[in-house]
């Protein structure tokens, strides 16, 4: 074959000049593939590719979800007045009584006698007064004299009261309708003034009490409707009818209690209850709590992505959690949402937006 071609130098000529043809050709194509290459993951390659989640906001009731505690109503401790031993249980503990109705009796001893001799002495010195009256008209007897005999029987009345009061504390009535709940003495026990005798407790209305942070007690409002519900999935219905005035100072929360009607006198008293404060519509997502994450500042919020693909980062106030998700507000009323590869963006980042697929 070379000795074919060394006969043709023209041949070979041409066959040169093919093969060098050949040479520039392709490297023309491994440049430009070099240079689209180089070009296209510059700007690409560096950019984290991130999912995203178009959401809507909808209206939906906001609610402060509180943890409390039930009292009753009124809870009062009667207490002795006076000295003396337990004549008389009048009424059964957890008997329902009326209001003024006779709880319990102690012994009168001579307390009966002394009203009858402070009876008897106002008597005498009334009708000493009387007397007095008319010689002091006939100028009888000197004006210090009257006014002697007025103070003395001012004196006995003074003294007929005194009497009367400890006679009266000798009977434990109740000061209101309620339920005779606990008793701390027995038959024939003796008692001192200020010793506790016995427990009325008004269930009638029930008083649920909690407390609410600094940052949402602007957010009530006297008469706010409150759902309570109790650990055995009872639900009652009231109003927040208290909310302190000032912070505890040691929580620096404010007390708050709700008002709850109990016609059915049901045994809550003393239980724990969750209370569901509703404060006003509000637009807000449902996501999934898993999507929230936490700023340098140590606020609760969530990453997304504006027009320009950059990553924002909003802070957001959680409404409700529940088996389902989360309802946050603080966003736009529509976002992109990053579902995937929040974690390895920060706010202000350039991105690559991919959207989820339904359902996944």
């Amino acid at each position: 074959m070379f000795s074919q071609l060394s006969k043709r130098p023209w041949l070979i000529a041409i066959v040169i000049s093919l093969l060098l043809l050949l040479w520039l050709f392709s490297g023309s194509l491994f440049q430009a593939r070099e240079t689209a290459d180089a070009d296209q993951p510059m700007a690409e390659q560096s950019l984290a590719r991130v999912e995203i989640q178009w959401l809507e906001a909808s209206p939906m009731q906001r609610q402060l979800v509180v943890q409390g505690q039930v009292e009753p109503w009124r809870r009062v401790e009667l207490r002795a007045q006076i000295s003396g031993s337990v004549m008389r249980l009048d009424q059964d503990k957890g008997s329902r009584v009326e209001q003024g109705q006779l709880l319990l009796s102690l012994a009168p001893d001579d307390r009966t006698a002394q009203v009858a001799r402070g009876v008897a002495d106002v008597r005498q010195r009334d009708s000493e007064v009387t007397a007095a009256t008319r010689l002091r008209e006939r100028k009888l007897i000197s004006a210090n004299e009257l006014m002697r005999l007025q103070s003395e029987l001012a004196k006995a009345r003074a003294e007929l009261d005194s009497a009367r009061l400890q006679l009266r504390h000798t009977r434990i009535l109740a000061p209101f309708a309620g339920v005779y709940d606990q008793r701390q003495v027995e038959l024939g026990d003796v008692v001192q003034p200020g010793q506790g005798l016995l427990t009325l407790v008004d269930i009638s209305q029930l008083k649920v009490s909690a407390q609410i942070a600094q940052q949402q007690v602007a957010q009530l409002r006297l008469g706010q409707a409150v759902r309570v519900q109790v650990l055995d999935g009872r639900e009652l219905q009231g109003e927040l009818h208290f909310i302190a005035a000032a912070a505890d100072p040691g929580s620096r929360s404010f007390r708050i209690e709700v008002r709850v009607a109990n016609p059915e006198r049901l045994r809550l008293a003393g239980a724990s209850a969750t209370l569901h404060i509703q404060t006003g519509e509000a637009l807000a997502h449902r996501l999934s709590p898993a999507l929230l994450s936490l700023d340098q500042a140590g606020r609760h919020g969530v990453k997304w992505v504006n027009q320009q693909q950059q990553v924002e980062f909003s802070p957001v106030q959680l409404i409700s959690v529940d088996d389902q998700g989360a309802w946050v507000s603080g966003l736009p009323s529509r976002v992109a949402l990053i579902t995937l590869g929040q974690g390895l963006v920060e706010p202000g980042q350039q991105v690559l937006t991919q959207t989820a697929k339904e359902g996944s």
